[in-house]
């Protein structure tokens, strides 16, 4: 009996990124009202990513040495820092003497400005980095530069063991 022959350019292959380098340390605190936040603390977050393409004529979907410099350049950028969020509309964030004052409800939290890390984001949470990071990605020259050949990318952060948020996009270009 003849064996079914499958065409590898009509199937698509998902592949999953998720390598212990993968993190960033980073200082926040969640915003719940406009009196209401939590106390200030940190994560060890992990990130990691799936992208689903064709496999080419040479058998390899894409080089995932570009994908994993990519998504190390993303945590490195957010590693160690203090993450306040530019958007949201209970913090007002000034710059003054070498300090960054998060204003919020009656308080004035300081902070050193090189140790801050001011994101366009609502609130510093794994559901809104989860789609900022993914954002940045698809945006990444050598990423863009791979379009075509992926139809759809996810990125995920997690706060903690067995806590993700995982933001897709069915397109890579930005």
């Amino acid at each position: 009996m003849p064996m079914e022959t499958f065409v590898a350019e009509a199937i698509l292959t998902r592949i999953e990124i998720s390598k212990d380098y993968l993190n960033f340390s980073a200082g926040h605190f969640t915003l719940f009202s406009a009196t209401e936040r939590e106390n200030l603390h940190g994560h060890n977050f992990r990130v990691r990513c799936a992208v689903t393409a064709q496999v080419g004529e040479g058998g390899l979907t894409f080089d995932y040495v570009i994908l994993k410099r990519a998504l190390k350049e993303l945590c490195d950028a957010l590693d160690e820092r203090m993450l306040l969020p530019l958007e949201s509309p209970y913090l007002r964030i000034e710059r003054r003497d070498g300090l960054v004052l998060a204003h919020f409800a009656d308080e004035r939290i300081p902070f050193l400005d090189r140790d801050v890390l001011l994101l366009p984001i609502r609130n510093v949470t794994i559901e809104e980095l989860a789609p900022l990071l993914l954002g940045r990605l698809r945006a990444h020259p050598e990423i863009a530069a791979m379009a075509a050949a992926i139809r759809a990318i996810e990125l995920g952060v997690s706060s903690g063991q067995g806590q993700w948020a995982i933001a897709q996009s069915e397109s890579v270009s930005a």
